[in-house]
C-alpha cells in the first residue's frame, strides 16, 4: 500500500492511497468464495454454484463488498501509518477500483489541533465568600409573600402601586403603530390588559411615563396618554417616536399581601416562620455556594485558554458548534418575545457572537481532552450513569427511556466527554491558586420593557 499525505491546512490533511492489484484480485477472490458459500443457484446445491455462475450472478453485489472491505481497511492502515486522528468522518472520492487494477482514493479528513498544552497547575483565580445577611433572608422571603399576593377590585382612584386592568389603542402622528412596526401589535391595542401603575416614569415597567398618567383615574374613566418611546426601546421601529394612547380603565386592582406569621409559613411547608428563615437561609447559601463555584470553575478555564496558543481549529467542528449555539440563542430570543423580523435582522451579529463562543468551546473541549490524557482522567461508567440519570430528570424522563434516546443519536461520545470535562475543570480547580474575596455589591435591578405584569 501507498500512502502520499497532503496537508491542506493544519487541521485538514487529504490522503491518497493507493493499493496494488494484488491485493485487491485477493479480494475479490475471498469475497467471491464467501458469496459462492451462501449462493443458492437453480441447479445446484447451497455452496456448490461454478466460481464463474457466482461472479456473474452477484457481480454488482460482490464487487460492492470488496470496495467497501478494502477502503474502510486501506483507511484504517492510512490513518495508523501517519498517525493522524481524526475528528470527522472521512470525505471519501473514488479514483480507480476493479478487479485487475489498483484501486484509488482520497480521504480527506479533519484532525485535532497540534499545540503545546502550558502549565494547568496554578492557575489564578476569585472566589467570593458566601455571607448571608438578615436583609437578604427578608427580602427572599417578601419575595415568597409576593408570590402569594392576592389581587382585588377596589372602587377608588388609581394610586401608585396599584394595578390597571385598561382598553388601549396606540398611534403615532395618527398612525396605527403596526404601520411604523408591524410586530408590534401588542403595543399598537389590548383589551383587558394588566399594568403595573408606577408614578415615577423610570421606574415603569410598560413604556416610561405611560402609567404615571393614570393616576388619579377611576374604573370607567377614558385617558389620553401621551409618550416618548426611549431610543432603546424593544421594538426599534418606534424608537425615539411620540406616541399617543386612547385608554380606557376595566378596573383598578390593589395587591393585598398575606400577613408574615406562622401560618404564612406553613404554607411554603414549615412549622413557623423562623423556621421558614432558617430555610431559606440556607437555601441562598447553596445558591451562592454553587455560583462562586461556578464562577471559579469558568475563571479557571478561561485563562486556561487565554494561555493556551491554540490558533487552528478543524472548521467542522467549530461550524457545527456554531449551529448549536445560533440555535440557542434564537430560541432565547423568541421566549423574550423578540420577533423573528428583528432577529433575521441581527442574523450577522447572532452568527457572530455564536461563532465566538463555540471558538472558545472547541479550544477548551480539545485542552481539557490533552489534560485528561495527561493525567490519566477518565469518566466512571458509574459516572457516566450518574450523568445520564441528571439528564433524564431534567427532560422529565425515565432514565432507560433517556438512554435508549441518546444511542439511537449516537450521543454517548458527547456524555462521556461532559463526565470528562466536569472531572478535568474539578481538577484544575484543585490545583489552582484561589483567592478568597469579599462578594461584590448587588447590581442594581435593570427595568426591562415587558408587557405583562407575570
Amino acid at each position: 500500500m501507498n500512502v502520499e499525505l497532503i496537508e491542506l491546512s493544519p487541521c485538514k490533511k487529504q490522503l491518497r492511497v493507493k493499493l496494488d492489484v494484488e491485493e485487491v484480485d485477493q479480494a475479490f477472490d475471498r469475497v467471491t468464495g464467501q458469496f459462492r458459500k451462501q449462493a443458492n443457484l437453480p441447479g445446484f446445491r447451497k455452496g456448490k454454484a461454478p466460481r464463474e455462475k457466482v461472479e456473474a450472478e452477484f457481480k454488482d453485489k460482490i464487487e460492492e463488498e470488496v470496495k467497501q472491505q478494502l477502503m474502510s481497511d486501506a483507511y484504517r492502515r492510512a490513518m495508523d501509518e501517519q498517525g493522524l486522528k481524526p475528528v470527522t468522518n472521512p470525505d471519501i472520492e473514488e479514483i480507480q477500483f476493479g478487479r485487475g487494477q489498483t484501486l484509488e482514493f482520497m480521504a480527506t479528513i479533519e484532525t485535532a489541533p497540534e499545540f503545546e498544552l502550558p502549565e494547568y497547575k496554578g492557575l489564578p483565580g476569585k472566589r467570593e465568600r458566601v455571607e448571608i445577611s438578615d436583609n437578604d433572608v427578608e427580602k427572599a422571603i417578601n419575595a415568597l409573600r409576593d408570590q402569594r399576593g392576592q389581587y382585588e377590585n377596589v372602587e377608588r382612584e388609581i394610586q401608585d402601586g396599584d394595578f390597571a386592568v385598561v382598553n388601549y389603542t396606540g398611534t403615532s402622528e395618527g398612525k396605527a403603530l403596526t404601520e411604523y412596526a408591524p410586530t408590534a401589535r401588542g403595543l399598537t391595542e389590548q383589551n383587558k390588559y394588566w399594568l403595573h401603575v408606577h408614578a415615577e416614569a423610570k421606574d415603569d415597567h410598560f413604556i416610561p411615563g405611560f402609567t404615571a398618567q393614570l393616576v388619579g383615574a377611576k374604573a370607567g374613566d377614558k385617558r389620553d396618554v401621551k409618550v416618548d418611546f426611549p431610543e432603546d426601546f424593544v421594538a426599534k421601529e418606534l424608537a425615539g417616536r411620540k406616541g399617543e394612547y386612547a385608554v380606557e380603565v376595566v378596573e383598578v386592582k390593589e395587591k393585598k399581601l398575606p400577613d408574615l406569621d406562622d401560618e404564612f409559613a406553613k404554607g411554603w411547608g414549615t412549622e413557623s416562620l423562623d423556621k421558614l428563615r432558617e430555610g431559606v437561609r440556607a437555601d441562598l447559601e447553596n445558591d451562592r455556594k454553587n455560583k462562586a463555584e461556578s464562577d471559579v470553575r469558568a475563571q479557571v478555564l478561561e485563562v486556561l485558554i487565554d494561555k493556551c496558543d491554540l490558533k487552528d481549529l478543524p472548521d467542522s467542528v467549530v461550524g457545527a458548534e456554531t449551529r448549536g449555539m445560533v440555535y440557542n440563542i434564537v430560541q432565547q430570543n423568541q421566549q423574550r418575545g423578540v420577533g423573528k423580523d428583528e432577529i433575521e435582522r441581527n442574523k450577522e451579529q447572532i452568527y457572530a457572537t455564536a461563532n465566538m463562543a463555540a471558538q472558545d468551546r472547541v479550544k477548551a473541549a480539545f485542552i481539557v481532552q490533552r489534560i485528561a490524557k495527561e493525567e490519566n482522567i477518565e469518566a466512571t461508567q458509574e459516572e457516566i450513569a450518574g450523568h445520564l440519570s441528571m439528564l433524564a430528570q431534567q427532560n422529565k424522563m425515565d432514565v432507560q427511556e433517556f438512554y435508549k434516546k441518546v444511542q439511537e443519536n449516537d450521543g454517548m461520545h458527547e456524555i462521556v466527554n461532559a463526565v470528562l470535562h466536569d472531572k478535568v475543570v474539578g481538577f484544575l480547580v484543585e490545583n489552582a491558586k484561589i483567592e478568597e474575596v469579599d462578594p461584590a455589591p448587588p447590581a442594581e435591578e435593570a427595568h426591562s420593557h415587558s408587557h405583562s405584569h407575570g
